[in-house]
């Protein structure tokens, strides 16, 4: 087995995977904070990192169909959201490329209460 690199990401505010606390994304990478996910509340964000892709799969969501690949934790391998491989309808173009992050599978660092 190979050595696992865990890329770390600057700034205070990072989103880690809940399970192993490793860094997934950036708040600057934030596109919309107005997403659902299987399990709630979901973000869409331009870049993510630390994580694998599942194989293409196209699925009906709220929007549409969309060929989609589930994305992976890289460390614990645990489920964290999807990312868009493509979008059918042309008003949904824009989600292609991107990935979706479950908030509920997300920890948040260095963010203060309000």
């Amino acid at each position: 087995m190979g050595l696992l690199f865990v890329e770390s990401l600057p700034g205070p505010k990072v989103f880690k995977c809940k399970f192993c606390g490793v860094d997934s994304a950036s708040r600057d990478a934030i596109v919309s904070k107005e997403f659902r996910g299987r399990h709630g509340r979901a973000y869409l964000f331009d870049s993510v990192v630390n994580v694998s892709l599942g194989p293409n799969e196209d699925r009906y969501l709220m929007t549409g169909l969309h060929t989609v690949n589930d994305i992976y934790c890289s460390c614990c391998q645990r489920r964290l959201g999807w990312r868009y491989e493509k979008a059918y309808n042309e008003d949904q173009k824009y989600k292609e490329g991107k990935y979706i992050l479950e908030k509920n599978m997300m920890l948040k660092e260095g963010w203060r209460r309000r």
